[in-house]
């Protein structure tokens, strides 16, 4: 497969801004890899597909507030900084990208908040665009993190254009979130409520949790035309023996196993045994789905609609098949579907 497979042409009115009034009353569309069949129905409806035995994999990644806004010494430049993983907790360190990455350099010293009550000096460039900061600060762990907490925003990403709003601290999170690490929310997961997590629980529906944290790599651009010779960015995963032995079951019975989004998929069968087993892990993975690909564990996935040439596409692609998946996405830009982070959402069926 090649880059130019996946252009397609996307109304920019058909990007979400913002998230449905409830979470499960997104629109779905549900392809049927088997007949080639689509419906359309609303998230809740996902009770009518899923029955006693099937088991459901979401991510409890918990979004933190990633992007800070400070000035540089001397000048008072606005400088944005987005933290993207803490690199060394007792040392302060953290890998972050800052713009306009040229006017910073090693040595600069950066202020936060209206009382310069955080300052952060550059120790190292990384990337063209990636620097260390160290954040030199007095007070305890916990106090350090409650000040980025209070300073930080919602990490919004850049294609939504409007300013983040207060809502966005919940929504751009999803009910599963736990563990803190992820800067980009594991979006398929934001559909489901706490009444409908209730709803498929009372139906029999059972439901395991792994961790992804999410990095910025979901959104970087595809540069090369040959997908081979792409690099994914590295990502911190978890998967639990508790977990493991959950889906191995549901999969020996022959039922049921949802990847609930992308980073479920990539997680999953980043920890795959040779006769297919899913195995407890924790580590890194930078694996890249494409199609064609033979998938190991879920045989069946939610995933909401993604933009066009983006890694998260060609994974589903991958799942649904290139030829359907196409086929689903012109169906909803004809219908008006909402895409990417709070946009509509895609139950994909074997």
């Amino acid at each position: 497969m090649k880059l130019s497979h996946f252009k397609f042409n996307l109304p920019v009115d058909l990007i979400a801004e913002r998230p449905p009034h409830n979470r499960d009353e997104s629109r779905m569309m549900v392809v049927h890899k088997k007949t080639g069949e689509i419906e359309h129905k609303l998230f809740k409806d996902i009770l009518h597909y899923f029955d006693d035995g099937d088991i459901m994999v979401v991510n409890n990644t918990k979004v933190f507030p990633a992007r800070l806004y400070g000035t540089k010494e001397k000048t008072g430049a606005r400088i944005e900084v987005f933290l993207l993983r803490e690199l060394n907790r007792e040392a302060r360190l953290w890998d972050v990208l800052v713009d306009p990455a040229r006017k910073i350099r090693i040595g600069n010293k950066l202020y936060f908040g209206d009382d310069d009550n955080l300052v952060a000096e550059v120790i190292d460039n990384t990337t063209s665009r990636g620097r260390t900061l160290r954040f030199l600060f007095d007070g305890t762990y916990d106090e350090f993190k409650k000040t980025i907490e209070s300073l930080g925003e919602t990490p919004l990403p850049k294609q939504i254009k409007r300013a983040v709003e207060r809502e966005d601290k919940e929504r751009y999170q999803t009910v599963f979130a736990k563990r803190e690490g992820a800067v980009a929310a594991p979006t398929a997961g934001m559909h489901f409520s706490r009444e409908l997590v209730k709803r498929l629980e009372l139906k029999g529906v059972d439901f395991a949790e792994i961790t992804l944290h999410a990095g910025l790599g979901n959104f970087r651009n595809v540069d090369v035309e040959d997908l081979s010779k792409h690099k994914m960015d590295s990502e911190e995963f978890i998967i639990d023996e508790k977990t493991a032995d959950a889906v191995n079951r549901v999969k020996q019975r022959g039922n049921r196993v949802c990847a609930i989004g992308t980073t479920v998929m990539r997680a999953m069968e980043s920890s795959v045994s040779i006769t297919g087993q899913l195995k407890p892990y924790e580590g890194w993975t930078n694996k890249f789905i494409y199609p064609p690909y033979d998938f190991n564990v879920a045989n069946s996935m939610v995933s909401n609609f993604h933009l066009p040439q983006s890694t998260l596409m060609m994974m589903v692609s991958g799942f649904a098949g290139f030829d359907l998946l196409m086929k689903a996405y012109k169906t909803a830009i004809k219908e008006k579907y909402r895409f990417f982070t709070y946009g509509d959402a895609m139950l994909i069926l074997d």
